[in-house]
């Protein structure tokens, strides 16, 4: 049967459901509400205003927290078009403010996305502190404020003043309500950076430049945010963290200013520290202090004069003073007997292999069970037995690891290596060279006795000077070895080795300089090569000296880096090009770089060279952040699968930078499945890998995990000493060592720690023709990254003193409410102590002031005044 038409024409209409379930204190309201609604549209000014009030009482009182405001909302809800409509009609300009105020409020719930017409109403209503209406309504308009600058920025249009206002006005009130993220936010999206200045006090700064710094990884303009983080810092004379923020942002003007705007003494040796571990060549002068000897005893400590004997008194501390032999580390009595009966292939290889692992082991204790007491022993113009055991290139090696042994103590290490100086083989001579060279290391002493060997006849002292020369003065720009250095270069009748290694030793000398000349030699010692010269030992060593002139100075590189892709020869302008890039980076977490390089990595037949050199720029770029560091672990992990030979060679190395002596569970499983790949060169690598993630670290996991590989590749030479070279590095220094290169609760990256590990990954990418042939010594280059993983708290004379610290987790506290814990999981013990990757410290007691806001390596302690023993 059909329905029948009704005469009003609402055929088939539903009947209006009837407000039965209301309240009676709900109904009053809603027909108070109807009421105020119908007065507004009265046409008595006095009662449309009486009406409007009345609403905007209403209003303001619930919007505090939105649930409280649901029923003023739900029972105005079905009148905002009408209000809104009405609003046009009305003359009087003061009632048409105040009925913008209430549809302003209204429009939370009722306006169409993206229309932003509570920020509308909001700039028509009337003036006044809009921190009334609460704070959820202020979190709403934020949204739209936010999403209203960017799309003016977009256009290119500027932002009205109204605009900033209402930005101000949320920004002191997001201030005094503790948040600050919030308002930061807030300010980036209008751009104003300067409010940020102005409203922070001594309450709220560091919670606000906390965020700034973590934001800062994330955001196109690091730099701009930085800036602003320093200076808000300096203006509450918070210094050591702007000394951290100028080093981040490697400008010595911001470090010099630190300097002189600090007069306290103790504050400034910290400062010394810091810019000691971070391994930058600082010169003080007159305006930084005031006397000769204050400058000297800063100096001092900048040049890591106090670092040995720091190190020391760890290790004495925790009892490891005690030299340690390779068969300590090999632990063959643990493996299976049948094992023992085995004959080795290569004896040259393995007691070459004994020599790193003894240099790695004992490195900084200045004494072991193999080199130091046979040359104590020796007289000038003999050697000592072990030496001898050694074939040509490993004894250069063997020698040179006694500057290993004796890292950072040159007055006594000189005396002891001179004597090999003074020998008639070549070999042991070069090993000498490069041995002062690593003695040297980060402890900034002129080395200008090298200088005079980098001419010899022989190739293999003159290389062993070269590299001594730049392991010694990385980063220091000396303008006498760079002239040194550049003559060679430009010395065409020069072997490809030695131009190799004098090009990365000076890039190391002018490390991140953007030195356009010495680029320019460089490159035009590339350009006299041709593509057949990609297959030549040493050949990345070229490229990476121009890559080290450009660390982490990113869009500095991009001219030179097209320049060498459109003028070289196509294979090798495309090996310098990713070799560049990724030196220029490294460190920034830039996700289009490391798209650009995972470009690169697109399945080819044959593969290319570059490739190496990209999938280790992908580890170098997204190192900078934990995130950007895990999704690059899954992105390795595909091409595993999926990549040519090159590819799968250089993804071992990578995931080994991305957690050096960080040794994730899921890493060591990937790798420990790669040392037993079908593919020698892409197990050779894994391994080296393994050595890297654990190094100094004692892992068990590890350490079980390369024995059963020693086992297993007993009669492989040169897989079996990528495993002795593996076992030497995760016991690097007893375990008191590491390799990682970033410090200060990872935000900080030292550029010649960094350097260093580039150096030998470049070299790994072709391991047969470079450590296992004729240049292991290049395995030395990781000096450069060696720091001791410790907390060392010394009192005001600089003498140590032990007290008790919390060492736990750390826990990321950015942006959360209150005071929240740093450290999760944490126990406390005596100084000096060891950090393992992720940890942090804290001060157990009272009684001292530690004078770093971050408690690594060195911290000066101060007597606390306020302190009172309740004893």
């Amino acid at each position: 049967m059909a329905p029948k038409d009704s005469s009003d024409g609402t055929k088939n209409r539903k009947p209006e459901k009837k407000d039965e379930y209301l309240s009676e204190e709900d109904m009053a309201l809603k027909e108070q509400l109807e009421l105020y609604v119908k007065m507004v549209q009265d046409s008595d000014p006095k009662l449309q205003k009486d009406a409007l009030e009345r609403l905007r009482q209403e209003t303001r009182t619930v919007t505090s927290s939105l649930t409280s405001s649901r029923r003023v909302l739900k029972f105005l809800r079905p009148h905002y078009r009408v209000l809104q409509a009405y609003y046009g009609v009305i003359e009087d300009s003061s009632l048409q403010k105040l009925l913008a105020d209430i549809l302003s409020v209204l429009a939370l719930t009722m306006s169409p996305e993206g229309e932003h017409e509570s920020l509308k109403y909001r700039l028509l209503g009337s003036e006044g502190d809009i921190v009334l209406w609460g704070h959820e309504y202020i979190r709403i308009l934020a949204a739209e404020i936010g999403q209203e600058c960017q799309r003016l920025v977009n256009n290119g249009d500027l932002i009205d003043n109204d605009l900033l206002k209402l930005v101000e006005q949320i920004v002191v009130f997001y201030m005094k309500q503790n948040a600050e993220h919030e308002a930061i936010d807030l300010i980036m999206e209008a751009e104003d950076y300067d409010k940020l200045v102005e409203h922070v006090d001594n309450m709220n700064y560091k919670r606000a430049c906390l965020y700034l710094t973590s934001l800062a990884k994330y955001h196109q303009e690091t730099s701009l945010i930085l800036d602003f983080a320093y200076r808000i810092y300096m203006n509450f004379e918070d210094f050591h963290r702007a000394l951290q923020i100028a080093l981040y942002l490697d400008e010595m003007q911001y470090v010099k200013e630190v300097f002189t705007s600090c007069n306290d003494l103790l504050k400034k040796q910290q400062f010394c520290y810091i810019l000691a571990r971070h391994g930058v060549t600082f010169e003080l002068d007159d305006e930084m202090c005031e006397e000769d000897e204050e400058m000297e005893s800063l100096q001092q400590i900048i040049n890591n004069a106090k670092l040995r004997e720091g190190f020391l008194t760890l290790a004495r501390d925790i009892e490891v003073m005690e030299p340690k032999s390779p068969e300590d580390i090999y632990k063959s009595h643990l493996l299976d007997a049948r094992a023992g009966d085995r004959k080795i292939v290569d004896s040259g290889r393995e007691n070459l292999a004994v020599t790193f692992v003894n240099a790695f082991v004992n490195a900084g204790f200045g004494q072991d069970k193999l080199m130091i007491g046979p040359l104590e022993a020796s007289s000038v113009g003999s050697t000592t037995s072990w030496v001898l055991e050694n074939k040509e290139h490993g004894q250069a090696s063997a020698t040179a690891s006694l500057g290993m042994i004796l890292l950072w103590d040159v007055d006594y290490g000189l005396a002891q290596i001179d004597k090999y100086i003074h020998s008639t083989n070549t070999h042991i001579i070069a090993g000498a060279l490069l041995g002062v060279g690593i003695l040297n290391c980060r402890v900034n002493k002129n080395c200008y006795l090298l200088a005079d060997y980098v001419h010899n006849k022989e190739s293999s002292i003159r290389i062993g000077a070269i590299m001594g020369l730049g392991i010694a003065n990385a980063g220091s720009q000396d303008k006498e070895i760079s002239i040194i250095l550049n003559s060679i270069l430009e010395d065409s009748k020069e072997s490809l080795d030695v131009i190799a290694f004098s090009a990365v030793s000076l890039g190391l000398v002018y490390l991140g300089s953007c030195s356009e000349y010495f680029a320019e030699t460089i490159s035009l010692t590339l350009k006299k090569r041709n593509a057949s010269d990609l297959g030549e030992p040493l050949f990345c060593l070229l490229p990476l000296g121009l890559g080290l002139l450009y660390l982490g100075k990113q869009d500095n590189v991009n001219a030179r880096a097209t320049t060498l892709l459109e003028t070289f020869n196509e294979k090798i302008g495309k090996y310098c090009y990713m070799t560049l890039i990724s030196c220029a980076y490294a460190g920034t977490g830039d996700a289009l770089k490391v798209q650009k390089f995972l470009h690169a990595c697109e399945h080819l037949k044959n593969g290319e060279k570059y490739q190496g050199p990209a999938v280790l720029g992908i580890a170098m770029v997204a190192m900078a952040e934990e995130l950007g560091l895990e999704m690059a672990i899954r992105s390795l992990e595909h091409l595993l699968q999926y990549g040519n030979h090159n590819i799968r060679t250089a993804v071992p190395l990578a995931l080994g930078l991305l957690c050096i002596s960080n040794p994730k569970v899921k890493v060591i499983d990937t790798l420990r499945r790669l040392s037993q790949d079908r593919d020698r060169e892409v197990a050779m690598t894994a391994i080296i890998a393994l050595g890297l993630i654990g190094a100094g670290t004692n892992n068990a996991k590890i350490a079980g995990c390369l024995r059963n590989l020693s086992t297993f590749y007993d009669t492989f030479p040169s897989l079996l000493f990528c495993v002795r070279i593996a076992q030497g590095l995760v016991h690097l220094g007893k375990g008191l060592l590491t390799l990682s290169p970033y410090h200060s609760e990872r935000f900080l990256l030292s550029p010649t720690a960094l350097a260093g590990l580039v150096i030998l990954l470049h070299a790994c990418l072709d391991l047969r023709d470079t450590i296992l042939w004729m240049y292991p010594y290049v395995l030395y280059f990781i000096v450069l990254a060696i720091q001791p993983r410790m907390l060392m708290t010394v009192d005001e004379d600089l003498k140590p003193v032990s007290v008790p610290v919390r060492v736990g987790q750390a826990v990321d506290v950015v942006g959360r409410a209150g005071c929240p814990k740093t450290i999760t999981g944490f126990r406390t013990l005596p100084t000096p102590v060891i950090l393992s990757a992720g940890e942090r410290a804290e001060l157990a007691t009272e009684r001292y002031v530690p004078l770093s806001p971050i408690l690594e390596g060195f911290v000066i302690l101060k007597e606390n005044p306020d302190y009172r023993d309740d004893q």
